[in-house]
């Protein structure tokens, strides 16, 4: 029942809804992927027609391919309260280009759109608060590109003794730990309570009957 109203959906948004790249369902959801330029009107559509009624934007995510040239994806997964059915949009762009904002469709949507910019550099045009949310507002870089490096950033922290916020180069000690690999159940160590079984298998306590060494 289900699959069959999201079929329908899917087939209606990729026969009759200009620009849909393609629309089909994996997974118990709706995928639609489209043109960043056509992006509001779908989602303007998606949330005001009966028919799909997702009255919700869950979140909003990237996901980051640095082989191609529009190497992000930017994920917006909305829900039907009234329906009880899901749908994910998809758009994708580059580093420059930036995705129109859905704030004034889904107000919560900022948070989403601040988080997407700090952690994968994703512009988002008509955002009004296009601030970091995650990282510290000097920080360089994007965390969650996968070309990001992993050394030679400085890390932000608050210093007690200072008072003060400071900046530092990160640092990734790896202290020296000595491991013993050597299982306890092999009579190689006393384990609490097993102190008179552990002496009587050295010889130090005899069993009864038998004389000490």
């Amino acid at each position: 029942m289900q699959a069959g109203r999201l079929g329908a959906l899917a087939f209606r948004l990729g026969t009759r809804v200009p620009h849909i790249q393609s629309a089909g369902v994996e997974k118990g959801e709706l995928v639609v992927r489209t043109h960043r330029d056509r992006l509001i009107p779908l989602m303007i559509m998606l949330r005001d027609d009966p028919a799909f009624a997702f009255e919700q934007l869950m979140d909003l995510c990237g996901v980051d391919f640095p082989e191609r040239a529009e190497r992000f994806d930017v994920v917006y997964n909305l829900l039907s309260v009234t329906r009880n059915q899901r749908c994910r949009v998809i758009v994708t762009t580059d580093e420059s280009a930036p995705v129109p904002s859905v704030y004034e469709i889904w107000p919560v949507a900022t948070w989403w759109e601040r988080e997407c910019y700090d952690l994968f550099g994703v512009l988002f045009s008509g955002q009004p608060d296009m601030r970091r949310i995650l990282t510290d507002n000097g920080f360089e870089g994007h965390p969650l590109r996968k070309d990001f490096p992993l050394t030679g950033y400085t890390e932000v922290r608050y210093d007690v003794d200072r008072r003060q916020v400071v900046y530092e180069p990160v640092k990734l000690v790896q202290d020296f730990r000595n491991f013993d690999f050597v299982s306890p159940w092999e009579g190689m160590m006393t384990l609490p309570g097993d102190e008179k079984a552990h002496e009587t298998r050295q010889g130090i306590v005899a069993h009864p009957g038998q004389p000490r060494r």
